[in-house]
């Protein structure tokens, strides 16, 4: 499937900035399941503001990290990001992406995925009398869409694994996070995946940023999960990056210099472009 994707992240400051400092993770990872064939991002700012792109390196997990830095006084910066991509269904199978991070690593949980007695219990549940890595992490994906329920706007950014499952109801950033700490409690390691989703039956555009987790399973290596929907990721699937919590894995990270306060819009798109 060959997949289009429109992303749009603007920045607004109540007052003119100094400068805005960023590390973007905006690039498709590079794996057997995907193909970039095109891929653009390009950074403005208010007039008189001055982009500056810094050096871009490819970490140890293998994601592509880009630097850059907008000179100001800037009230308004945007990101934009136009590409295509060709995918194949691989079952959720991270198969061909190279990097250099042992497994291991991704056993220590975050602030944001660290699992309480709720979340401890619902992975022990979930999993009794399973003994294959593959099995038990089907089981804890379908335990956590059931015990935290798809409902947008009763989480925020900074609410955690265990908040979300308190509360019974939230997003995709929820459940990935919920997977990661729950697969860990378990010694399984795990990770969380930020990409794009296509959706819609009919392949028209639409809100389509998405959040999943990994989870090492030996012998297949990473395997993705997506709770939200059920399913292990495939064709209509866009990996970007990946880090221990969603905070780790944002598309962009940064920092702004100044006295203003900061407003952020994302508008994502993915269209199918051919089957």
């Amino acid at each position: 499937m060959i997949l289009t994707i429109a992303h749009d992240t603007v920045y607004r400051y109540d007052q003119p900035m100094r400068g805005v400092v960023q590390s973007q993770r905006l690039t498709p990872a590079r794996f057997d399941g995907q193909r970039v064939i095109d891929w653009v991002v390009e950074v403005r700012g208010d007039d008189g503001a001055q982009i500056v792109q810094g050096g871009g390196f490819r970490d140890g997990a293998g994601d592509w990290v880009q630097g850059c830095t907008v000179v100001g006084p800037v009230r308004e910066v945007v990101v934009s990001v136009r590409g295509m991509v060709e995918t194949t269904n691989l079952s959720g199978v991270l198969r061909g992406h190279r990097e250099r991070i042992r497994p291991e690593v991704y056993l220590t949980c975050t602030p944001a995925t660290a699992a309480d007695s709720g979340l401890r219990d619902l992975a022990q549940d979930a999993t009794v009398g399973i003994g294959g890595a593959l099995d038990r992490a089907h089981a804890l994906a379908g335990a956590i869409r059931k015990a935290i329920v798809y409902r947008p706007g009763v989480t925020e950014a900074h609410t955690t694994a265990a908040e979300a499952l308190a509360l019974g109801e939230g997003v995709c950033q929820d459940h990935a996070n919920a997977m990661v700490g729950a697969a860990i409690s378990l010694g399984m390691p795990a990770r969380y995946v930020s990409g794009y989703l296509q959706a819609t039956e009919d392949g028209a555009p639409h809100e389509a940023a998405h959040a999943w987790a990994e989870v090492w399973v030996p012998d297949l290596g990473w395997v993705g999960f997506d709770a939200s929907n059920g399913v292990c990721p495939d064709d209509h699937y866009v990996r970007q990056g990946s880090g221990r919590d969603a905070r780790e894995a944002a598309p962009i990270r940064g920092i702004a210099r100044g006295p203003g306060r900061e407003e952020m819009d994302v508008k994502v798109a993915v269209e199918v472009a051919q089957q």
